[in-house]
């Protein structure tokens, strides 16, 4: 079954192939796909992602990549954790953590929101991080109103076992040309 419809890809399949350019960039569970994209093309078309310029450092010895994004190093738990040199580096909105300005911890950068968009749900937030990538967080909405305005200092969680590292030209590691089971 071939559909251009995300959320159809993602609840409807049992497997699911992204294609681009009549190139099967991965294939996976749906939950596979979505949490652990291999390329940045899939991590881009598949729901939304913040993808960001990095500089990998190599492995930590810990099995995660350490990463620099301008002046503040990160460490990321999935994805290519020996990559070195430029790399992008991907969340997903709904892993972005938001705290108070000054909160420390690891993983931790400051920002400044730029725009709050109330989208029922979830509050989408888009913050601008010191070394001046933008990312968006969604925050669950709790019914007490908007806890950001512009302009409000943040400090930006960006948790271990969500920051993932891709290297653009990483092998896809599958060459599959169809997917098995039709199903019914």
């Amino acid at each position: 079954y071939v559909t251009h419809d995300q959320e159809e890809a993602l609840t409807m399949s049992d497997r699911l192939a992204v294609m681009s350019n009549g190139r099967v960039e991965q294939v996976g569970t749906p939950n596979e796909v979505y949490e652990e994209p291999r390329t940045t093309y899939v991590a881009d078309f598949l729901g939304v992602s913040n993808l960001m310029d990095a500089r990998a450092e190599g492995p930590d010895g810990s099995g995660r990549c350490r990463i620099r994004l301008g002046d503040f190093t990160l460490l990321a738990g999935q994805g290519e954790s020996d990559a070195r040199g430029e790399a992008k580096i991907v969340i997903r909105p709904e892993r972005v953590g938001l705290e108070q300005q000054g909160a420390t911890g690891e993983n931790r950068v400051p920002g400044m929101v730029e725009r709050v968009v109330y989208v029922g749900s979830i509050l989408q937030v888009i913050v601008r991080l010191a070394p001046g990538e933008t990312l968006q967080a969604w925050i669950q909405n709790q019914g007490e109103g908007v806890p950001y305005g512009q302009g409000t200092p943040v400090t930006v969680h960006l948790p271990v076992d969500a920051l993932r590292v891709l290297v653009d030209g990483a092998p896809v590691g599958e060459s599959v040309a169809a997917v098995g089971d039709q199903g019914s």
